[in-house]
């Protein structure tokens, strides 16, 4: 069996470092329901995954605002 390398991301579980896809936001029942232009801090991260259910994640930032469920689909790793 050849290993094929996977490009995939990893799943987030609790603990991890995210932050906000904005194409995949643009286009979630979220977005819709939700201001125009998303805060930057969520597009910018990170935020941090405090419990995943299904397919949402509870995300607590690193300012003084309250936490946010968002879909798993919206979410991606931080880089670094």
């Amino acid at each position: 069996m050849a290993d094929t390398p996977s490009t995939a991301q990893p799943p987030l579980k609790k603990g991890s470092l995210v932050r906000v896809n904005s194409e995949a936001y643009g286009r979630s029942a979220e977005a819709a329901a939700s201001a125009p232009q998303p805060p930057a801090y969520i597009l910018k991260g990170p935020g941090e995954v405090l419990v995943v259910k299904g397919d949402y994640a509870q995300l607590r930032w690193h300012r003084p605002v309250p936490d946010v469920w968002l879909p798993l689909a919206v979410l991606e790793a931080f880089p670094g």
